[in-house]
């Protein structure tokens, strides 16, 4: 089977490139170069996933495309709404023409919006919040619209991941962590909050990449079965660094009142959804995956973020030369990086 990955430079991407598959063979599509360590284990076509003309061109010796391409909530709306439902329109549009037989579609569970109902199943209404929450919704609009003319089109909505060369806000969290200081929380984290291994996320891709057409052509919530509050899984991180610091409980009022000040003037990486999510439980149901695909996660919170800690301290320093807006990329920390004299 030849699968071509979208995204393929991508955090996800380079997993699924890394991921022990036989009988698989793979072509990685991106804007970006492929990550070192994937580079021999895959043909790279370097293209925009809004081309409609190269996306074509790469998917024409493909059995099955795995679409993760996106813009993510660090980038500016109109990029997020270009890239994210454009461009999975563009590659919906070559898949079509170049005749793949299964297109599988990295969705998000942001297309809930900020559920009140937890665990959230897949038939609970989507109420997007923000640009990106939107976009992910609108390119699963478009994805559906090809299941109904017969593209078996499987949505597989994870929740946030952890994982080798996960950076991000992450990065902040570790960084901290490791310099010995505290780390604040709106409210002290006392909301569960379901996080997602991405070695799960990826056995998850490769069940509905090989499940027949009647159980994958569906949507699926992924996610950890097995996860704490966010002060508890934090904490761990903390006590991983050693120095005996603590998870800190930030005022709910003020700290949203000036998160929310912050992420308007683009002073701070934690967006506007973000700081929503830090104050309720976040969850959904993966009940479906487990019963239609057989998915059975491995990995708790706790052991996906102390995984991604020893893989990020083994990294530090290069991970601290330059911030960009990628997974793989640590966030610039702005006003926040100045806030960490006080912890």
């Amino acid at each position: 089977m030849h699968v071509v990955v979208t995204g393929a430079a991508g955090m996800l991407g380079t997993a699924l490139l890394a991921r022990p598959w036989p009988g698989v063979t793979w072509t990685g599509v991106d804007i970006r170069p492929l990550a070192p360590r994937v580079r021999g284990r895959a043909t790279f076509v370097r293209a925009d996933v809004r081309d409609v003309e190269a996306m074509t061109r790469a998917f024409r010796s493909a059995d099955m495309v795995i679409h993760s391409a996106a813009a993510l909530p660090s980038h500016r709306a109109a990029e997020i709404r270009s890239v994210d439902v454009e461009g999975t329109g563009s590659a919906l549009a070559a898949a079509r023409r170049a005749g793949v037989d299964r297109f599988v579609h990295i969705s998000s569970t942001a297309v809930y919006g900020l559920p009140r109902d937890c665990p959230t199943p897949e038939d609970y209404p989507c109420e997007p919040v923000d640009p990106y929450s939107a976009a992910k919704l609108g390119a699963e609009t478009a994805v559906l619209r090809q299941r109904e003319r017969g593209l078996c089109a499987p949505i597989l909505r994870p929740k946030t991941f952890l994982g080798e060369e996960r950076l991000g806000l992450f990065a902040m969290l570790f960084e901290w962590a490791d310099e010995g200081r505290h780390f604040p929380l709106i409210g002290g984290g006392d909301v569960a909050t379901q996080m997602l291994d991405v070695d799960d996320l990826c056995a998850a891709i490769q069940l509905v990449c090989e499940a027949p057409d009647d159980k994958a052509n569906d949507t699926f919530n992924i996610g950890a079965r097995e996860f704490r509050t966010l002060r508890e899984d934090f904490q761990a991180v903390l006590d991983a660094a050693g120095h005996g610091r603590r998870v800190l409980a930030m005022p709910v009022g003020p700290a949203v009142a000036a998160l929310r000040v912050l992420a308007a003037t683009r002073l701070s990486p934690v967006y506007k959804r973000l700081v929503h999510k830090l104050t309720r439980d976040s969850y959904v149901s993966i009940d479906r995956a487990t019963q239609q695909l057989g998915f059975s996660p491995r990995f708790s919170n706790e052991q996906a973020l102390l995984k991604t800690y020893e893989w990020w301290r083994a990294n530090a320093a290069g991970a601290r030369r330059s911030a960009g807006r990628t997974h793989r990329d640590p966030w610039k920390q702005g006003a926040l990086s100045l806030a960490k004299a006080l912890f």
